[in-house]
């Protein structure tokens, strides 16, 4: 295998074989492909693009990379979710416990925070003692004592992607969609899925900032999870303002509580029982997804799924009861009345990244005591001097991150209305 005339095929538009991707992945991850050339052939692709075929390929020889979790004795379905990444989308932390308890296993594999988008990782770090680095056998104890656990990958998981995310990070091909389908598919499937549900964003607060491409990454990933034979749903929603009010980490911990004992926002519910309904359904747990709804509904009622979360969270080694400092709160105000007609929810974001809630590199230790809570939705009528947000941070911290919260909210003269929170579903 020469893989300079693999390179020059898509360059050139022709569709790869099988064989030669296996050969082009197995080579890089052997180091006999050098990573410029590995570079080169992400390029191409991202210039290129890929069959449904070559997509389904790819995906597949990055996740035998490396080992696997099997569940050979498993009498419930192993499920997962995964989102393209949004400010405040805490969805995991509830709808982990949730899906447990209605008789669905979960072994999440989630992610540090990317960009101006939070990580599910850093979230739960906020909580003392908590363990994001278990070990495969951990991981697979958690799950059968638990039926949930939410763990970082581990070395074995998936090399050949981990060694392609770095380089796609420095070379401009992050935002192909068939690198990204098959770096998302990958490793969820190396969790030995039965049934699998994506939240595809789309907006300012998203890495597809247009419907039509959050749309087109969706039906690859959905294209892609049902040929590997694992039962995939996406659902499309809008990113064009944070999800639920709280964007940080110990803040966003705080607001997941809420949400198990029933005070959660109602867009994070609508969005957590919404995709939660579609695991329940592809699973054969529900008939629809009325019912699947009313089923995880049932266990915030209840407080079996808040009970659960504490379950895990002790399993994983942290004290869900221990202390999470958040820092002090101070208040940002309206520079006018009027409506909000836009919010630039990726500088909200990157306003948490400014108080050192998210890193500006790779290494930076964060601050989970700062946050924001944002106090005014999409179409919301507002007074000159009424608060808009709230930054948790230092005082001498505060005013910068405050400045572009002001900026990043758009106040028209004009009514709007809020756009809708799921789109569309795709299947």
């Amino acid at each position: 295998m020469n893989p300079t005339f693999l390179i020059a095929k898509k360059r050139d538009g022709g569709e790869l074989s099988d064989g030669e991707i296996a050969d082009l992945v197995n080579g890089f991850v052997a180091g006999e492909v050098a990573d410029y050339q590995m570079a080169a052939f992400a390029m191409a692709v991202c210039c290129r693009g890929m069959t449904i075929a070559e997509t389904a390929s790819l995906t597949e020889h990055m996740l035998h990379s490396g080992v696997t979790l099997n569940w050979p004795d498993s009498t419930k379905p192993e499920v997962d979710k995964h989102s393209t990444g949004g400010i405040g989308d805490k969805v995991s932390l509830p709808l982990a416990a949730m899906l447990a308890c209605c008789d669905l296993r979960v072994p999440m594999i989630s992610g540090r925070g990317l960009g101006a988008t939070g990580g599910t990782l850093d979230k739960l770090e906020a909580i003392p003692g908590f363990r994001t680095n278990l070990s495969l056998d951990e991981m697979r104890d958690v799950v059968e004592r638990v039926g949930c656990v939410i763990n970082g990958a581990t070395e074995t998981l998936v090399p050949a992607d981990r060694r392609l995310y770095a380089l796609r990070d420095v070379t401009a091909t992050v935002e192909s969609i068939p690198l990204i389908t098959a770096s998302i598919m990958s490793k969820k499937l190396a969790e030995g899925l039965d049934a699998l549900v994506l939240d595809v964003k789309h907006g300012s607060g998203a890495f597809m900032k247009t419907l039509e491409d959050a749309r087109a990454l969706a039906h690859s990933l959905v294209d892609t999870g049902k040929r590997m034979g694992v039962a995939t749903v996406a659902l499309v929603t809008d990113m064009n303002q944070p999800l639920g009010r709280m964007a940080g980490n110990a803040v966003e911990v705080d607001e997941s509580v809420a949400a198990l004992e029933g005070r959660g926002p109602a867009d994070l519910m609508e969005i957590t029982l919404a995709l939660g309904a579609e695991l329940l359904v592809l699973t054969g747990r529900a008939t629809s997804l009325e019912t699947a709804t009313k089923q995880l509904q049932a266990t915030i009622d209840d407080g079996t799924s808040l009970a659960k979360f504490r379950e895990m969270v002790e399993a994983q080694r942290g004290d869900l009861d221990a202390p999470r400092p958040v820092a002090p709160s101070h208040v940002v105000v309206s520079p006018q009345a009027g409506y909000v007609t836009a919010i630039d929810t990726q500088d909200v974001g990157r306003a948490v990244i400014e108080l050192g809630g998210g890193r500006r590199r790779q290494g930076d230790v964060l601050d989970l005591s700062v946050g924001l809570e944002m106090l005014v939705r999409l179409g919301d009528n507002i007074d000159e001097g009424q608060p808009i947000a709230n930054v948790f941070a230092a005082a001498d911290q505060s005013q910068t991150a405050s400045e572009m919260i002001r900026k990043a909210i758009t106040i028209g003269e004009e009514p709007t209305s809020a756009p809708a929170l799921i789109v569309e579903r795709v299947e």
